[in-house]
Order: structure tokens, then sequence, then C-alpha cells
């Protein structure tokens, strides 16, 4: 499931008394594009949430924000049960592309 992502462009936008035109043509997207991203209808791109980011003057996580996380993907490769041993660090098995590698790296 993809986490769903809100943003505050029409209100940075309005705040600023711009118009979706002259938000385009600054960031380099058509009209229509800025009216979908605010009517959250469309994702943009990471470049062009950047630019977004540039033009309104503010931290990225101000204007995009994610209403709910993904289940984070487990890593087959870490050890995550420290029952037996709490104070040691998990590990990793040798990597058999690197054996010069180290398995617990700190």
């Amino acid at each position: 499931m993809d986490p769903a992502v809100q943003n505050r462009v029409r209100e940075l936008r309005q705040a600023r008394n711009w118009t979706q035109e002259y938000l385009a043509e600054t960031a380099g997207v058509s009209r229509q594009s800025i009216n979908a991203i605010e009517r959250q209808r469309y994702i943009p791109s990471l470049p062009l949430a950047l630019t977004l980011a540039r033009l309104f003057t503010c931290p990225l996580e101000q204007i995009f924000t994610l209403d709910r996380f993904p289940e984070a993907p487990t890593d087959p490769g870490v050890t995550t049960d420290h029952s037996e041993h709490p104070t040691e660090p998990p590990t990793r098995p040798p990597d058999p592309l690197n054996p010069a590698a180290p398995e617990n790296p700190q």
C-alpha cells in the first residue's frame, strides 16, 4: 500500500497571492499540473517537489506530508532476536560479493 501524500500547495500559493498560472510558469510545469497537485490528484516528482519548496522558501516537510507510513521492510540478513545475547549488536552474514567486508561493521 502506497502512503497517502498530502500537500499545502494551494494554501501556500494563496498566502502569497500567486495564481496557479504564475506558480506553474515559475516551476516550469502546466497550470493543469498545479491544479492536480492542489486537488490531491497528483503527487509531484521529487524534482518538482524540491522546486516548489525552493519557490515557497520552506522545507519540503512543510509542504508535503505522509498520512500513513508503509510497513518497514525486513532485511533477512539482519538478526533481530536479541533474547540470548541482548548486549551484542545484530550481525550480517558474510557478503559473497565482497569477502573482505566486515561481518559486523561498527
